[in-house]
């Protein structure tokens, strides 16, 4: 058989997680909370399927949970999407990532990529036959280089796919990158996608720069967020995306192939929290304390913590401890230690190595206190 991606193995986030599993090491790899989904979310759950809400929803998203969304964006952004055309709720981000790529990559376009780059992206833009094109972030800041992205664009540039927070680094733009991304792309017709799915966690005193806060890029743009992100439920796979209804339409176009529609008593409960609770808003501080409790107990490590201003993952330089390439030495780390990490050279397509590791600090406190212990022995 003939491979669409010959060069594509298991993600990283299933084969740490399963050799975590497979020692009995702390699963500090993949990114996923170990604390509880709040109470009322999952009384709001059981209530709607005990009431019936068990059929398929609209293809687009329960029309009450959209309505929410669009408030929020409004409050947050002073952006207005229509719920009925501009809005569409996903099984995850990670789907409507795939949506909106597949919506509008063809055959011999390019999509501009920031590396180090989640993993699904590369991949889906390669599916519908388009060109990755890769921007390196500058380390250890991860901040944009926007020369070298005005240098990246071609007649055949077709979407510019951003993430911020970004994973794995926890870079963050700011409002003079959206300032530099409207110069690249005004007068052209590129396309852009923003992975948002941290935008409630961000730290020292910054204000997330979402597309949807620029007319110009709102235009222009699909704002892709998660619920699972933001509630601790992972595992619920609810996600959506903000597009104009232009790009909307297309984008529904694959989204109702794919999965067309997500858990209905889920989207009903997700509505109900949004109405009586501003969970978001506090949700910045909780993991502001996560950050600062796992970096000051890693102070006497031999580990070098880089800058980390939001999503819940801290990057750890280990280069003061061993000369071993990440994967190898994440590895070792997991079989003869106790604590999983992700190697962040599986987030380039030449695999650099800076000796980085990620580390998810979404952790209940003692979970990060018995991790700090072991790393501060190494």
């Amino acid at each position: 058989m003939i491979s669409k991606l010959p060069h594509i193995g298991t993600t990283i986030f299933t084969v740490m997680t399963q050799l975590a599993n497979e020692c009995g090491a702390i699963n500090l790899s993949q990114g996923f909370p170990d604390f509880s989904v709040d109470e009322r979310l999952i009384d709001a759950v059981e209530k709607h399927m005990r009431q019936g809400s068990n059929q398929y929803a609209p293809m687009q998203g329960v029309p009450r949970l959209r309505e929410k969304i669009s408030e929020k964006v409004r409050r947050l952004y002073g952006a207005v999407y229509d719920p009925a055309t501009e809005i569409t709720v996903t099984s995850g981000a990670t789907e409507a990532l795939f949506c909106a790529i597949t919506a509008v990559v063809h055959r011999g376009d390019e999509a501009i990529l920031f590396e180090p780059a989640y993993d699904s992206y590369a991949p889906a833009v390669e599916l519908c036959g388009g060109r990755p094109v890769y921007v390196q972030l500058s380390h250890p800041d991860y901040a944009v280089d926007w020369e070298a992205v005005k240098a990246a664009v071609s007649p055949r540039t077709r979407l510019l796919i951003l993430n911020s927070p970004h994973n794995p680094s926890g870079a963050a733009l700011l409002a003079r990158d959206l300032d530099r991304l409207e110069e690249i792309v005004r007068g052209t017709d590129m396309l852009i996608l923003s992975d948002e799915v941290y935008e409630h966690i961000i730290f020292d005193g910054l204000a997330h720069q979402s597309m949807a806060l620029r007319p110009e890029l709102r235009q222009r743009s699909f704002v892709v967020s998660s619920f699972g992100k933001t509630y601790h439920a992972t595992g619920w796979k609810i996600g959506y995306c903000l597009a104009p209804m232009e790009l909307s339409r297309e984008f529904q176009k694959i989204h109702q192939y794919v999965t067309f529609t997500s858990n209905t008593a889920v989207q009903m409960a997700i509505a109900d929290f949004m109405e009586h609770s501003d969970w978001y808003a506090n949700l910045a501080g909780f993991y502001r304390q996560k950050r600062d409790l796992f970096r000051s107990m890693i102070e006497a490590s031999r580990f070098t913590p880089l800058p980390c201003h939001g999503t819940y993952f801290q990057m750890l330089d280990y280069s003061r401890i061993s000369d071993e390439p990440d994967a190898e030495f994440s590895r070792r780390l997991t079989r003869e230690y106790g604590v999983a990490a992700i190697p962040t050279s599986v987030f380039y397509h030449r695999k650099d190595d800076r000796r980085v590791l990620r580390f998810c600090f979404a952790k209940q406190d003692e979970t990060l206190e018995k991790a700090a212990e072991i790393l501060r022995r190494i």
